[in-house]
């Protein structure tokens, strides 16, 4: 159970209106406006969904992407890399510790100005994650 959303302000319905989040007891969830009627998702359930497809995008790609953020970071060295790319193998462990502290304010800022998106239906089935600047696999 999630106590906080990952994704609040970035969460769209498919009318493209803004989902807003709610604590049901200790349980953080996203309320989509479904003709009036509030339907209360459980954040954790949209989340998840995202989550596996940022994991299915690093999924192949763990060298790549280590070597990149470790010039990023100024700390190209073998030992470093092993790190990273076990973490990245591992990305699953991060994401659990992901939905327990979520993601600060900021960075949700910097995500939605960069275009980021999130479109749910009105059972929390995520139909869309709009991500500017990545390339669809089929192009």
């Amino acid at each position: 159970m999630a106590k906080k959303s990952l994704f609040t302000g970035l969460v769209y319905d498919d009318n493209d209106q803004i989902v807003e989040t709610t604590l049901v007891g200790e349980e953080s969830c996203y309320v989509v406006d479904d003709d009036g009627f509030k339907r209360h998702i459980p954040s954790e359930q949209v989340d998840r969904q995202v989550l596996n497809r940022f994991r299915e995008l690093i999924k192949g790609h763990e060298e790549i992407l280590s070597e990149q953020a470790l010039k990023m970071l100024g700390q190209d060295d073998i030992f470093s890399r092993a790190i990273y790319i076990e973490q990245l193998k591992n990305i699953d462990k991060q994401f659990d510790q992901l939905l327990e502290i979520g993601y600060p304010e900021d960075v949700r800022t910097y995500m939605g100005m960069t275009g980021f998106k999130v479109i749910i239906n009105h059972h929390g089935d995520v139909i869309e994650v709009e991500q500017p600047g990545m390339i669809a696999e089929d192009e």
